[in-house]
């Protein structure tokens, strides 16, 4: 068995009194795998024709399943966005927050951007979803997922809670907060958790909790929803930290809390509580108004139309890069790593299309070059290959339909274009 802390054991057979012999027997077992269906870019039931592994449905998300495979990173598929590797007990926050197209979203704890990316694949790229996270390398990680995944509608920013609050009051329909925290559903999945655990870490966090949780409170408009949650056991970081949260708010109401125990469900654990606001004043939606350099916007239309059949509006240049932005997005004094889609940049008076374009095109949108597995991996490792030589200019390099990323050909053969940071 896993090698837990005295303390930690000594408060969990207290906690849970006749079940834990129970709960400390599931460390014997390894880590449940899971992966999620991105719905962004295909369905679950074509998914289930082409997936590399075999699948076991995850009860409480429809998109989620289980896998077994060691490595379920390392496939195309996973490079093209077409799933996310997810802890299964990870994926029963997020739909408690029964996210529309549309609406204005916050996952504000949300490197490296699992809860957050399935937040928005039920937004189906309308509205906007601000994903924060404080730290800077984080935000890059979750930025990269956002990119991968085909998100269109998302804004990254990099900022303390404390922060936000200052400018989203009473702004956000759906707020997601998954705390930082001690981590102890994490054990098995990550060893180096139970060398950094201690009953001050778990008071330390707890403080921190309803601090964040405070922020997210004043950020949500009137009749939104909130879902805290956490992947860890201590009482005050979870149900402790919810009654300590409806004391401090009377207009909150608890609408609904669920714990999920290693030793009840097939996962490392996890707690989530949903809330409502009841009162309060909504703040108006607010939008940037996009201004695009026109040698950018004539450039991008003179490449869209010979290589799109897609249209992007809120065209907005900083640089030489041109974006197109999100719904109800809005310039604010913090970093912001992400907003909307990269479409590309201007260079010497040439349009060169940027990954992020490229990972949210869909077959029809862009022309497609169809490759197999082994070519796939090829190109996804930095090289080139050949090519119908009736082909010619920039085109998406795509496995079983999905993008992969721009390639230009050149008599029949296809220079790669991914960027180097991508590469296996």
């Amino acid at each position: 068995m896993t090698d837990l802390p005295a303390a930690f054991v000594k408060r969990m057979t207290a906690d849970l009194g006749g079940e834990a012999p129970a709960f400390f027997a599931s460390y014997n077992f390894p880590a449940a795998k899971g992966i999620r269906v991105n719905t962004l870019k295909t369905t679950v039931e074509n998914f289930k024709k082409i997936s590399p592994f075999a699948l076991q449905p995850v009860p409480w998300e429809s998109a989620g399943f289980y896998v077994t495979d060691e490595k379920p990173g390392k496939t195309p598929l996973h490079a093209a966005g077409v799933y996310y590797v997810q802890e299964p007990s990870a994926m029963c926050a997020a739909p408690l927050l029964k996210v529309r197209p549309g609406e204005r979203v916050l996952d504000l704890c949300s490197a490296p951007g699992g809860k957050g990316t399935q937040l928005a694949q039920s937004m189906c790229g309308q509205g906007t979803i601000y994903l924060n996270e404080i730290n800077f390398s984080r935000a890059k990680i979750l930025s990269a997922n956002v990119e991968r995944l085909g998100i269109k509608n998302a804004v990254v920013t990099c900022a303390s809670p404390e922060e936000l609050a200052k400018h989203f009051v009473g702004f956000f329909d759906k707020i997601l907060v998954d705390a930082p925290c001690s981590g102890e559903g994490m054990f098995k999945k990550e060893p180096l958790a139970i060398g950094e655990w201690s009953e001050e870490n778990v008071a330390m966090c707890a403080a921190r909790q309803a601090d964040i949780l405070g922020c997210a409170a004043r950020m949500l408009a009137p009749g939104g929803l909130l879902v805290y949650s956490t992947c860890t056991f201590s009482h005050e970081e979870d149900e402790g930290q919810t009654r300590a949260f409806l004391a401090a708010h009377n207009n909150f109401e608890l609408i609904e809390e669920h714990k999920l125990l290693p030793h009840k469900v097939r996962g490392e654990g996890h707690y989530a509580a949903l809330f409502q606001k009841t009162e309060g004043e909504r703040a108006e939606a607010k939008q940037e108004k996009p201004r695009a350099d026109k040698k950018a916007e004539q450039a991008f239309a003179q490449f869209a139309k010979s290589c799109l059949n897609v249209e992007f509006s809120h065209l907005h240049t900083v640089g030489d890069r041109l974006y197109s932005l999100p719904e109800f997005y809005a310039r604010l004094p913090v970093q912001i790593v992400r907003a909307g889609v990269c479409l590309g940049q201007l260079a010497k008076d040439r349009f060169e299309p940027s990954h992020s374009l490229a990972m949210c095109l869909k077959e029809g949108e862009a022309r497609f070059i169809p490759v197999d597995c082994d070519t796939a991996l090829k190109y996804l490792g930095g090289n080139t290959f050949e090519c119908a030589r009736d082909i010619s200019g920039w085109a998406v390099v795509s496995y079983l339909g999905f993008p992969l990323g721009w390639c230009k050909v050149t008599g029949g053969v296809a220079k790669n274009h991914l960027p180097k940071g991508l590469r296996i």
